[in-house]
């Protein structure tokens, strides 16, 4: 009856079962190349031509600390940046939040929270 499954499906290619317990090549689930599932990309941005890059980057799954310095001088610049950065964090179901003095901006993806309670130094 083995054979009939065999000709009718194919023949799998599941491992034989030995006792309770199966032999699995992790290989095969883990994918060949040494592959980081997230990174912290740093990214320096001074015009929204910059957005979409670093954008991009969040879509990928990464995260990303923005230098938004050079925005300061452009009041309707930077809030253009800022609005088009909490929609793309809202869009992945991230998170966003400004540093030193609004100088950098941290960007994260989904399944990413920034913690808002700071460690050390004084309140």
């Amino acid at each position: 009856m083995g054979k009939i499954f065999d000709t009718l499906l194919g023949k799998s290619s599941i491992p034989a079962v030995e006792g309770n317990y199966m032999e699995l090549n992790l290989e095969d689930y883990e994918g060949k190349e040494n592959a980081t599932a997230l990174l912290v990309k740093i990214a320096m941005i001074s015009d929204i031509k910059d957005s979409p890059k670093i954008k991009n980057e969040i879509y990928n799954g990464n995260i990303v600390i923005v230098d938004i310095s050079r925005l300061k001088m452009d009041k309707v610049m930077y809030e253009r940046v800022l609005r088009d950065l909490k929609e793309v964090a809202k869009d992945v179901n991230g998170d966003i939040i400004g540093l030193g003095d609004q100088r950098y901006v941290v960007v994260t993806p989904q399944g990413v929270r920034i913690s808002r309670d700071k460690i050390g130094g004084a309140v």
